[in-house]
């Protein structure tokens, strides 16, 4: 017959009842009759407290204690961890896979939008405890494999022996006046290349980074040079017409083969006077175009390294801007940078 009794936990005095009961060899449904549990129960629990000890003529006898069974049942107690907080926020979690994996959000991301837009649902966890459930595989199809930023090892440290003679005409960094680097107005851009392929081969995008948004400007290059970087700034020129001076007060570079021709970058194609000032990082100083280095990473999303650029319409490059510029931010309070991009420029013009 079936053991119908249902399932509960033995405190410690049940456990008492239960060596002694045992110690005179009480059958185990009797056991389990006395302490109103199930026979399943005093099994499981007859080998938690299990022990030989030994007999008068000195073999080993099978028995129970109930000071090792409470010890194991404490100890296990204290790491078996907290109950998931959305086992049944069916429609949390449905909202956080759909931002992760139609939109490329980040878990920081999908949080922070939740709290910025106050959207309400019955759960409410933290930016780590998101990312625990994912690595614990939690949900049915997000894992860290769909996550923007993936655990990364550290690379070994290799001497650079090469070095750059800098062009005598450009302008070094620690020049650029001090506002750009309060990141308080706008007009102060960081600007880079993002290759396809193989260098110095095929297409490449010059990508704008404004620093007080993180407003992301794309645009496809037929070839990394200095010439078709010129031809871009151009086009942007003629885009925004007599607004380009005021939008574009500075614009940081590396010390890139592309970069080099300061003049004419900073020459207008409309006017007399120069349209922008261009400023210089010291060599192999990335962090210095901190927020363009993290622009690229976000467009590497969509077009991984190796992959052809020419393989990109420039209503796809559109779009992939476009996507940036609406993604929300921690270092902006989870806004997205065309909203407050559009925002200073109301303050601007």
């Amino acid at each position: 017959m079936a053991d119908k009794k249902a399932f509960r936990h033995l405190k410690y005095s049940d456990r008492i009842k239960l060596e002694a009961l045992h110690r005179v060899r009480r059958p185990v449904k009797e056991i389990a009759q006395v302490l109103g549990c199930s026979i399943s129960t005093i099994y499981r629990e007859l080998k938690r407290g299990h022990y030989e000890r030994l007999g008068k003529n000195w073999e080993a006898i099978d028995s129970y204690s109930a000071d090792i069974a409470q010890n194991d049942y404490d100890y296990k107690a204290t790491i078996k961890g907290a109950p998931l907080k959305i086992a049944d926020d069916f429609k949390f979690l449905s909202y956080v896979e759909q931002k992760i994996l139609e939109e490329h959000y980040s878990p920081a991301a999908v949080l922070g939008e939740i709290q910025a837009k106050n959207l309400r649902f019955r759960t409410s966890i933290c930016v780590k405890t998101l990312y625990n459930y994912i690595d614990q595989q939690i949900f049915l199809q997000v894992t860290n494999q769909h996550l923007l930023h993936k655990r990364q090892h550290k690379r070994l440290y290799r001497k650079v022996h090469s070095y750059r003679i800098k062009n005598p005409l450009c302008t070094s960094i620690e020049e650029r006046p001090a506002v750009a680097g309060k990141r308080e107005t706008i007009g102060h851009w960081e600007m880079d290349t993002v290759i396809g392929k193989a260098k110095g081969q095929g297409q490449a995008l010059l990508v704008l980074t404004e620093r007080a948004t993180r407003q992301e400007l794309i645009l496809k290059l037929k070839h990394k040079t200095a010439k078709e970087v010129i031809a871009a700034l151009n086009r942007l020129e003629r885009r925004y017409g007599k607004c380009f001076r005021q939008l574009f007060q500075t614009i940081t570079v590396d010390n890139g083969a592309e970069f080099m021709d300061c003049a004419g970058m900073e020459r207008s194609c409309r006017i007399k006077t120069p349209r922008t000032k261009i400023y210089y990082c010291h060599p192999y100083s990335s962090w210095e175009r901190g927020s363009n280095e993290n622009a690229n990473r976000l467009i590497r999303r969509f077009i991984p390294k190796g992959t052809a650029i020419e393989n990109y319409s420039t209503e796809e490059i559109q779009q992939i801007e476009d996507w940036i510029n609406h993604y929300p931010r921690k270092i902006l309070n989870y806004r997205c940078s065309d909203a407050l991009f559009r925002e200073h420029l109301q303050k601007l013009l």
